[in-house]
C-alpha cells in the first residue's frame, strides 16, 4: 500500500477519528508525519498537550504503527509496552496542568500561536 503525504491519520490500522482529532491539535496532520514520529514520541506529545494517559490508546497505537491489529498486542510484548508507557506517563503528564487545560478549553481559552 502506497501511502501519500496527505493521509489521514485515520488511514493508519486501528486508529479512528478520535485520534486524528486528538494528533490534529498537537501538530501532527497526516499518517506521515506519525510515523515518522513513531508511537512513543507521537504519544508523549499528546501527553504533553494534556491528553488523558491511557495504556490501551498506547498500545493501539504501537499495533496500528506496526500495521498489526490491535488485540494482537499480549504476554511478554504487552508488559514492556506498559514498562515504557508508565515511563512516559511519569515523565510526560502533569494532571494539575491537564486539568487546567480542559478548564481553559471549556471557556474556549486558547494559548496565542508560538
Amino acid at each position: 500500500m502506497s501511502h501519500s503525504n496527505s493521509d489521514p491519520v485515520s488511514s493508519i490500522r486501528n486508529l479512528g477519528p478520535a485520534f486524528q482529532e486528538s494528533f490534529a491539535k498537537v501538530g501532527v496532520h497526516s499518517a506521515e508525519q506519525l510515523r515518522e514520529l513513531g508511537a512513543d514520541a507521537a504519544y508523549e506529545k499528546l501527553l504533553r498537550n494534556g491528553h488523558r494517559p491511557h495504556f490501551i490508546g498506547y498500545y493501539v497505537l504501537v499495533m496500528g504503527l506496526q500495521g498489526r491489529p490491535w488485540n494482537d498486542c499480549k504476554g511478554a510484548e504487552k508488559k514492556a509496552l506498559r514498562v515504557k508507557f508508565d515511563a512516559m506517563k511519569a515523565r510526560a503528564f502533569d494532571p494539575v496542568d491537564a486539568e487546567f487545560e480542559r478548564l481553559m478549553d471549556q471557556i474556549g481559552v486558547r494559548p496565542a500561536p508560538s
